[in-house]
């Protein structure tokens, strides 16, 4: 039997690095979704798509709907997690509020940008923080 490919070796490693780092997003995710209920607001979306792209998370905090941008992040080799929201990615999450807002127009009200930044730690839970009105 032939050993496999130098490509289909350098596949498998990519595919590899690719679920890791879903998985690590999707843990940020989850831990934002739940910051955001334990701060008592109302998650009306995860992960919501379009053809522009997707909100992280979607909530209502009283009167405002938030729309929320999770960055999770292991360590700061490329920068934190809040400084990878760019300017770019903000007009693109502005884009794709505006999306959203047209998809449920029974919803409409003050609205809001948040980014929520998550640190895994080795142990423990991991480092969170909230910020309000960021975008």
């Amino acid at each position: 039997m032939a050993s496999p490919s130098t490509a289909a070796r350098i596949a498998a490693i990519v595919a590899g690095v690719t679920r890791a780092k879903d998985a690590v997003g999707a843990y940020g995710e989850r831990v934002a979704a739940r910051l955001l209920a334990d701060a008592g607001m109302d998650v009306l979306d995860r992960n919501w798509r379009c053809a522009l792209g997707e909100l992280d998370l979607v909530a209502r905090d009283g009167d405002t709907i938030v729309f929320c941008e999770v960055k999770t992040r292991r360590g700061d080799r490329y920068g934190t997690p809040a400084e990878a929201v760019t300017a770019r990615k903000a007009r693109r999450l502005r884009a794709l509020a505006a999306e959203w807002l047209r998809a449920y127009p029974d919803r409409r009200a003050g609205i809001r940008f948040d980014v929520v930044t998550v640190r895994p730690r080795r142990a423990g839970p991991a480092d969170v923080e909230h910020l309000r009105g960021a975008l």
